[in-house]
Formats: C-alpha cells, structure tokens, sequence
C-alpha cells in the first residue's frame, strides 16, 4: 500500500505550477499553508465532516464521496454570497475495506478525480490536507472571499420580507429513499440530487445587495428557516403548495411524501434566502441568467413561530439513522 505522502501527492494534490498562480504562496509539504487573499475582501471559512454511513452510503462510488465531500462545505460559502477559492482535505481512510493495492487505487482516483473536477469547476485549489488511517471520514475546510462587509448572513430577514428557495427541493431525501430501495443508476435525477449536489456558489454572489438573509438548506427547509428565523427574530408563514419539487420526486414517493421530503428531507443544498418584495423580480432575473430558478414560497412575519405547515410535519431529519442501508 501506498504510504500517506505519496496518496497525497499522486491523488489529491494539483502541481506546484498550478498552485502558484491560485494565491498560493506554499503548498503542501510544510506545516502550513501560505495563502493570498485579495485586498479589500473578507475571508469566509467553514469547515464540514463527512462519515461513511452517516454522510454518504459506504458502497456509493468513490468518485461521488469525493464530490459530495466537498460540495457539501462549498454550499457553505455559497450561503455567505463568497467566490470558491482553497480548501484543505482531512482524508481517514479505512483499509480493512480494501483486498489490495489496486483496490486503493482505484478507489483514490474516483475519488481524486471527483474531488478535483468540483474543485476545477468552481476555480478552488486544494491548498494542503492530511491522510490518516481509520473509519472512512473526510474532513473538508473551504475558504472564499468577497468584498469587506457585503456577506449574507442568517441575521437580516425583517417582517414584511419574503421568503424563497433556489432550485427544488426534496431531491437529496427522495435519492437516498431509492439508494435504499436498491437503486443504483446515478444517471437518475433524484440519486444525483443525493450523491452529486451542486453548490449554488454563483446564486449567492448573484444574491449579494438583494437578499436581506441567507443560508443554505442541509438539514431541511423546516429546521434551516427556523435557524434563520432564530438568528433574525422573525417567524414565517409558508405555502406548502408554492415548494417547488426535484424532478421525479412525487412519483417515486407520492405526493405526501415528497412534500413532507421538501420540507424535512435535509440533503439539497440549495439556498434558502428572504428580500424585500420589490428585489424579488432582480433576484429571478440574476438567477434566470443562470438557468437557476427562484421560488418564492412565503413571508416573514412579526409573530414568531412558523404558519401554514401542519404539526405534525417532522422538522429535519437524520441520515441512516436506523443504520447501513
């Protein structure tokens, strides 16, 4: 088996070439990294943990863990309205799950290959990292930068403003549904919705100056809006029927179903933002340009609490929480 140092640098590390022109000033190979942010801009960092069985099925493709690892921490940034600019992976790799070497192999470059294409396509350089051997887990820290004083934060919803969705929603609880029914075709819209998430990073920047409040939704609109709410003091009245559904949702659960999935399911990372009315039609517009859309799927109010959603309505949920599928 190959040693920790060489995992790194034939897997997980981009060439020193590349590094020096993303504002990295030294790589991997010392203690630390050396980083150059853009004058005039603010850090945002965050830092996520993935867990086999908890995170992600330990039978799911290594090129979809690599992805999911890092596109889970990105939604963070995407959240905040920042631009992708380095990360720093925490690898814990299992070994007892491999028969040899070219198992490891294989299963590195998936991975690799799934982590670098997200980091590629939203222009982040994987800056350092660390690989260790245990219960398969990765550690993912992702930083980005925006101009000083403009990020979105939970805190800035008022009443009056309204509250809507990017995307649709659902799609990441529906996938693992099917993931444990036996589906295994990642070509179908609600597995990729799970196992290959998007982060919105391009929406949050298009968000900044318009959203009064944002935060990305991975725990489920219901539990995430009442974080939001929290951190802005303002309660909410919700259209159940306004949601706008993943693809494929409603027939694969039925309509009950895919509506408690949207409200509950966890797993979309989408953004979940509030605007004063007359920003709504801008905000559509900047993300239309994307191809993305912009639901608008209630109102904060001044009575705290949440409105139009029934009680019973669970209000987040836990992956594998009755074990391995």
């Amino acid at each position: 088996m190959l040693a920790e140092f060489d995992l790194i640098r034939r897997y997980l590390m981009p060439s020193q070439k590349r590094l020096a022109t993303d504002g990295v000033a030294l790589g991997s190979g010392d203690d630390a990294a050396l980083l150059i942010p853009q004058a005039g801009h603010q850090l945002a960092v965050s830092v996520d943990t993935s867990v086999v069985n908890v995170h992600f099925p330990h039978d799911a493709p290594s090129f979809a863990i690599g992805h999911r690892a890092l596109a889970v921490a990105l939604s963070d940034l995407a959240a905040m309205g920042a631009d992708a600019r380095w990360c720093f992976m925490a690898l814990t790799l299992d070994q007892r799950t491999f028969n040899d070497d070219a198992a490891i192999h294989l299963w590195m470059d998936g991975f690799g290959q799934g982590f670098h294409g997200l980091c590629q396509r939203h222009a982040a350089t994987l800056a350092g990292g660390d690989v260790t051997a245990g219960e398969l887990a990765i550690g993912v820290t992702v930083m980005g930068e925006l101009p000083a004083g403009r990020a979105l934060t939970r805190g800035g919803a008022r009443p009056g403003d309204v509250i809507a969705v990017t995307g649709e929603l659902g799609g990441g609880a529906g996938g693992l549904a099917l993931w444990k029914r036996g589906e295994r075709d990642l070509e179908h819209p609600l597995l990729r919705r799970y196992l290959l998430p998007e982060p919105r990073l391009a929406a949050g920047v298009a968000l900044l100056g318009l959203a009064s409040a944002a935060m990305d939704i991975s725990d489920g609109l219901l539990a995430d809006l009442g974080h939001l709410r929290e951190a802005s003091g303002v309660g909410a009245i919700l259209d159940k029927e306004a949601l706008p559904l993943a693809e494929g949702l409603e027939s694969a659960l039925g309509r009950d179903d895919a509506q408690q999935a949207a409200l509950s399911g966890g797993d979309d990372y989408e953004l979940l933002v509030t605007l004063a009315p007359g920003d709504v039609a801008h905000a559509q517009q900047r993300l239309n340009e994307q191809g993305l859309a912009l639901t608008v799927i209630g109102q904060c109010t001044e009575a705290l609490g949440v409105q139009g959603i029934a009680p019973d309505h669970h209000a987040g949920w836990q992956h594998f929480n009755e074990g391995t599928p």
